[in-house]
């Protein structure tokens, strides 16, 4: 009986403690949440001031920091579509078409050289690899010379050309990258058993690789669409005509320098402008979790 007595009062003793720490687990998450929630409101501050603003008078935006208007004006935004040479939609037509080139260019020939370096043996495939990953480092603005350079003898200069091209062959090492230590956490296994099957390696690359590589290619495809739809140095340099212009183009053609800028249409035309990268984000976010998670990058 002492043996039992003993053997049942030993479990509750781990029991009892856990009982006697859970208000402070408690109370630590609770100030955990806590903290992390007024750090969030002081970062998105910010995006609910400029959208606060979008519906203010003129001069009460700088002078009030509140976020709520004391005059609703809705005209900001009819305003704000219509002030340039061109209706607003212009504007993110062009640069949804650039978008769209930039995704399908990083995507093949990305995944393609992807592919190459993570499942062929090929001489020098080492040293290359290693050149690939050192010119993450380097700035844009020591190539960007040399670039305009070439596409200005291409006569590419005022069209999209030059900003969706390169995107065709595979020049942001950054996306390779992800997507070699993606491949590499594939099991090679169902490489040879490819190969058992008659594929070669075109056919095990678009029926075996490319289809397990949906969490890769969906981060890709996403931070291809931020990086490039929000690009306002790339797209200053070589669009020139106004009806070639972007979205960032455009919102800074509201910017005055004899000091009238609209900034409520400026504010109103901003906030449209975040709308699609918010929609594709929510759309692939978690994609983009998961692309993240396996390949590495943590």
């Amino acid at each position: 009986m002492a043996t039992t007595t003993e053997t049942t009062a030993a479990p509750a003793a781990p029991a009892r403690r856990r009982a006697e720490r859970g208000p402070a687990i408690g109370l630590k998450r609770f100030v955990f949440h806590l903290l992390l929630t007024i750090a969030a409101m002081v970062m998105i501050y910010p995006l609910l001031w400029m959208l606060s603003a979008s519906f203010k008078p003129i001069d009460e935006i700088f002078a009030d920091p509140g976020l709520l208007p004391s005059t609703w004006v809705w005209s900001n935004y009819s305003e704000g579509w219509n002030a340039l040479p061109h209706p607003f939609e212009k504007y993110i037509w062009n640069s949804m078409v650039i978008v769209a080139g930039s995704i399908v260019g990083n995507l093949v020939s990305c995944s393609m050289a992807a592919y190459a370096f993570a499942r062929l043996r090929f001489p020098l495939r080492g040293m290359l690899f290693a050149v690939m990953l050192g010119t993450i480092m380097l700035p844009i603005h020591v190539v960007i010379i040399p670039q305009y350079i070439l596409f200005n003898n291409l006569g590419w200069v005022d069209t999209f050309w030059p900003l969706i091209v390169p995107k065709l062959l595979a020049t942001d090492a950054f996306f390779v990258f992800l997507m070699v230590q993606f491949i590499r956490g594939l099991p090679r296994e169902l490489d040879e058993a490819a190969s058992i099957d008659g594929c070669g390696y075109w056919g095990t690359y678009l029926r075996i690789i490319m289809p397990l590589c949906m969490p890769a290619l969906a981060t890709t495809a996403i931070f291809t669409f931020i990086w490039t739809w929000n690009d306002f140095y790339s797209q200053l340099i070589y669009l020139r005509d106004v009806d070639l212009q972007t979205v960032p183009l455009a919102l800074r053609l509201f910017m005055d320098s004899t000091g009238t800028t609209n900034w409520g249409a400026l504010f109103a035309m901003s906030i449209v402008a975040l709308g699609p990268i918010f929609g594709f984000f929510l759309a692939g976010q978690r994609y983009l979790v998961r692309g993240i998670a396996t390949t590495g990058i943590k």
